[in-house]
């Protein structure tokens, strides 16, 4: 990583945290909060300076046809692979510079945002400001809690996720494009479990009509052990694709008829083949980019 890259990088982050607004305590009233427009330029900014020649989107067609089961009422899901804090930008931009109705794909983005992102880092709450999202309490770091030490912020989490549940139900069937990182944190190579997928996941899957799995291959902000405002920057070839649409339904429906033992945990199970599918995804994409870099 060169000097001018960090230091570019580092001055963007500058901007970022000066246009962004307070970070405030999550409460059951404003689960759901609204993008910055100008924040998400700047991250579009930073994300366009470290793409190289060669990035791109694949399946564009699909993430159209995606968007117009959205718009015709249907509850619609995105199902990202979950690398960086920068992979929802990725997205975003990688969308609209694809054109044909990349720009109102963008916008109907509405993440799903774990809670510490708002309210323990001003930096990274100011990224993930950028971009309309439903907060929830992370179901890990609620059985990380004491039932007795910590009953006012389990009473808290509980209240945070019913008013998040009712948020998304009030905004799936107008348009949007729900995105969720089924593993449910960054993915890190030397900790295997962070790329199992989270088994509350399997309720999106119950709770929507139709879905795309998104794979992102390349890195632009590499993930390092200590912590992830010292991740590394990085120039890269980056490839977004995006699977055909599929029915939620009819995915469940395949997994659950495949499982044999009873003891079997039957959402876990769904997780995992969601997973697998976006393991797939990329391999078969890394290959093709890889190819790039060669050339």
């Amino acid at each position: 990583m060169s000097e001018t890259i960090t230091k570019v990088f580092s001055e963007q982050i500058k901007r970022v945290v000066k246009e962004a607004k307070p970070t405030t305590l999550i409460t059951e009233e404003n689960v759901y909060q609204v993008g910055d427009p100008n924040i998400k330029g700047i991250l579009d900014e930073m994300v366009e300076y470290l793409l190289l020649p060669g990035s791109s989107l694949v399946g564009m067609k699909n993430f159209e046809e995606l968007l117009e089961k959205a718009e015709s009422g249907k509850a619609c899901l995105l199902l990202v692979e979950h690398y960086s804090n920068m992979d929802l930008s990725i997205v975003s931009l990688m969308a609209r510079k694809e054109g044909g109705r990349g720009k109102e794909i963008s916008d109907a983005l509405v993440a799903i945002a774990g809670m510490k992102l708002n309210e323990d880092n001003p930096i990274v709450a100011a990224f993930a400001g950028a971009y309309d999202k439903i907060v929830i309490y992370p179901s890990r770091s609620l059985q990380d809690l004491d039932p007795e030490k910590d009953k006012d912020e389990i009473a808290r989490g509980n209240a945070i996720n019913r008013a998040a549940m009712k948020s998304l139900i009030r905004h799936k069937y107008k348009g949007k494009l729900v995105l969720v990182f089924p593993s449910g944190t960054r993915y890190r190579p030397w900790d295997p479990d962070t790329k199992k997928g989270v088994r509350e996941i399997d309720s999106y899957i119950r709770s929507f009509d139709y879905m795309c799995f998104v794979s992102l291959n390349g890195e632009i902000l590499i993930v390092q052990k200590t912590d992830m405002m010292n991740d590394i920057v990085n120039k890269d070839v980056v490839r977004v694709t995006v699977s055909p649409v599929i029915n939620c339904n009819e995915f469940r429906d395949k997994v659950l008829a495949k499982i044999t033992n009873e003891k079997d945990d039957k959402k876990q199970k769904v997780v995992d083949e969601i997973m697998n599918e976006l393991e797939k995804m990329h391999i078969i994409a890394e290959a093709e980019r890889l190819k790039l870099l060669k050339k």
